[in-house]
């Protein structure tokens, strides 16, 4: 390899990382910021693999690794673009949004089955994940409090 082609890929390689690491910092908890960095990384790594001599596979990797690894090593006060959009209760997502519907229906369900997930408005909030958590307990599940159509469709075959 030249060495002018050895500065090229150097110096995509830089603009990689330091997307991850800007983009990877949505979180309070080193598994939220390790999530979102990667997430965030492997997309922003992939546009820029597609724009430039990496491949899209090798910017995403590149910057799913970085992005993960910057989110998890670094916490709130260092890095913080605020709250991951699966947190957030709703403020932003319109109602059609099939997360909310998700949310809306595992509340629902929860509250027919005896849990208490707070209001049926959607909305992901304390109270909601609480009555996952001990939905997930009672009936041998994973217990990581993620409102996902897996959970969804459970709950929905247990409470008619």
């Amino acid at each position: 390899m030249s060495t002018g082609k050895l500065k090229m890929t150097s110096c995509r390689n830089a603009i990689v990382l330091a997307s991850a690491l800007v983009l990877g910092a949505c979180g309070t908890t080193p598994q939220e910021r390790g999530l979102s960095g990667a997430g965030v990384g492997a997309g922003a790594g992939a546009i820029v693999g597609a724009v430039t001599g990496l491949s899209v596979l090798q910017g995403a990797l590149l910057g799913a690794t970085a992005g993960g690894l910057t989110g998890a090593l670094t916490n709130k006060d260092q890095i913080n673009l605020g709250e991951p959009t699966w947190k957030k209760s709703g403020s932003s997502a319109s109602a059609g949004d099939p997360a909310d519907q998700t949310i809306a229906s595992i509340q629902s369900g929860l509250a027919r089955l005896g849990y208490d997930p707070g209001q049926v408005d959607g909305a992901f909030g304390p109270k909601t994940e609480r009555a996952i958590r001990r939905y997930q307990l009672d009936h041998g599940l994973l217990v990581d409090g993620r409102p996902t159509p897996e959970l969804a469709a459970h709950i929905s075959r247990r409470s008619g």
